[in-house]
């Protein structure tokens, strides 16, 4: 079955943004595009107001971004969905409908059929998406393709699942994955746990012929540690875990993880525990 990737849609630069990432990735795995807007008329007036029937309106805009971007996406087809409710539910539904392998979306929405529409709802699809997220605030698709991807590794177990789907994205863009120890703690322990989930994580590179890197770094907060690292050394990507916080929602993301999809200025996939063991990489 053909792979598909979920793209987050209310017309706004951010939105846009997702779009040229996603027909990016799309290209290179082989992928359809779906691009997934949701009504939410009930509670606010938005640039279509005067029409009779909005779902005219998107219907139309769906057409023009598909016929705007058929030369350009050659990896599979334009599918698009409308659908009512919850931004974050029916975005995160629509992805376990069609057992998506991605969720792309702009963390920045701006006036248009929904002001600030992904600002508010980027890090609520992170928590409740069961796939991959990649969230992003600016990209230029037209010319820029994914070089370097980097994998911090901290002392957490779960911090080495996000390699697998992480060098399947390497893989298919002949990226570099750069391994980066974040020690965040002076114990002998913890530096040594670190090392030793970095040895395993190199160690797959070798045996799956995975271009990759070693580096590392002290960080007393690890979020602003890791964007710094990610602008001085041209990362394209940066793939962390959620780091989910107990809740019966299944609302709330960590620190790290909520703090990196609202201000992280470099692309960011985030990947959460339960799943990754799951996907296969082809």
């Amino acid at each position: 079955m053909k792979r598909i990737i979920i793209v987050a849609m209310d017309f706004s630069e951010g939105a846009i943004n997702a779009l040229n990432f996603a027909v990016m990735v799309a290209n290179a795995i082989q992928a359809n595009i779906m691009m997934v807007w949701v009504d939410k008329s009930k509670q606010a007036s938005t640039v279509y107001s005067n029409a009779s029937d909005p779902r005219l309106e998107v219907k139309k805009r769906f057409e023009s971004l598909i016929e705007e971007y058929s030369e350009r996406f050659t990896g599979g087809k334009f599918l698009y969905k409308m659908r009512y409710g919850k931004v974050f539910t029916e975005i995160t539904n629509q992805a376990k409908y069609h057992d998506a392998d991605l969720i792309i979306a702009g963390t920045h929405g701006a006036s248009g059929f929904d002001e600030f529409w992904m600002g508010s709802n980027a890090y609520k699809i992170v928590a409740h998406a069961a796939c991959p997220v990649l969230t992003l605030r600016a990209f230029d698709g037209n010319d820029r393709v994914i070089k370097k991807i980097l994998l911090p590794i901290d002392s957490t177990r779960e911090t080495r699942q996000k390699i697998l789907f992480t060098s399947y994205l390497a893989r298919h863009f002949d990226a570099e994955l750069v391994i980066l120890s974040v020690f965040s703690s002076k114990v002998d322990t913890i530096i040594s746990l670190v090392e030793g989930y970095v040895k395993q994580a190199a160690k797959y590179c070798e045996d799956n012929d995975i271009k990759y890197s070693v580096d590392s770094f002290d960080a007393e907060n690890i979020t602003n540690s890791t964007i710094k690292y990610a602008k001085e050394n041209d990362i394209d990507l940066i793939s962390i875990m959620t780091d989910q916080e107990s809740s019966p929602m299944n609302l709330f993301l960590g620190p790290y993880a909520q703090q990196m999809v609202n201000h992280s200025p470099i692309p960011v996939l985030s990947i959460r525990s339960k799943n990754i063991y799951d996907y296969k990489m082809k």
